[in-house]
């Protein structure tokens, strides 16, 4: 989904306007996320799919794309994601606990185009905490950041069948622009290779049947 943010007076870089203060709801804390997150963030992950398959999710698309690592793998890979460069996580702490988690990256709309987007990855919020402005606040974070680095959109990818996130999006002027598939990689490799093998074999049929026509005409010349 995009979302073209409202337009505001830049600031340059350094100055001391440049931190812009995000509005905080009552009992809401935001912190950028730390490795000693890890084991919060993966219970947080696993209570969302848990709520989102009781909507009424697909189970067989989630299980493509989440199953609850160890504490190890997800040290190792929320320590992979914050190395990168330009990507950043906010997490929300309601009365010492983790109740949600935004991460988002700045780039531009294509390869060949310098208009800057900001693209939210990943924006949840423990079930047990929604429409009390946690995903609110975590918005108005990223949204602060995307102007300091002069973003002109906003993009949110979310899951298809998340029903409340993207109606909150919704809600809020995101249009949906795109559509994201998933597969697993072996699955993959075995459609494209069938599909491979297929047409070298139909190739090979057709210039098969090219040359029995065109020994046909010359029998039948050489016959007349």
């Amino acid at each position: 989904m995009l979302c073209q943010p409202p337009r505001r007076r830049s600031v340059p870089r350094g100055s001391s306007q440049e931190v812009h203060p995000v509005p905080m709801r009552p009992g809401v804390t935001l912190r950028e996320a730390t490795l000693a997150d890890a084991a919060e963030l993966v219970a947080l992950w696993s209570e969302c799919a848990s709520a989102n398959r009781s909507e009424g999710i697909e189970a067989a698309a989630y299980s493509n794309l989440w199953r609850e690592p160890s504490l190890e793998e997800a040290e190792e890979a929320l320590g992979m994601t914050l190395a990168r460069d330009g990507r950043h996580m906010i997490v929300a702490i309601v009365d010492d606990e983790l109740v949600g988690v935004l991460m988002f990256q700045i780039g531009t709309i294509t390869p060949l185009n310098l208009t800057r987007t900001l693209t939210v990855h990943e924006l949840l919020v423990s079930p047990r905490y929604r429409r009390r402005s946690v995903a609110m606040t975590l918005l108005s974070a990223a949204e602060h950041a995307g102007e300091e680095h002069a973003c002109e959109v906003v993009i949110a990818v979310t899951p298809a069948h998340a029903r409340e996130p993207n109606r909150y999006l919704t809600k809020l002027g995101f249009a949906q622009v795109a559509t994201v598939r998933a597969i697993q990689t072996s699955v993959l490799q075995s459609r494209l290779s069938t599909r491979t093998g297929a047409s070298r074999d139909t190739g090979r049929l057709i210039a098969m049947r090219r040359t029995l026509r065109r020994r046909e005409r010359e029998a039948h010349r050489f016959a007349e």
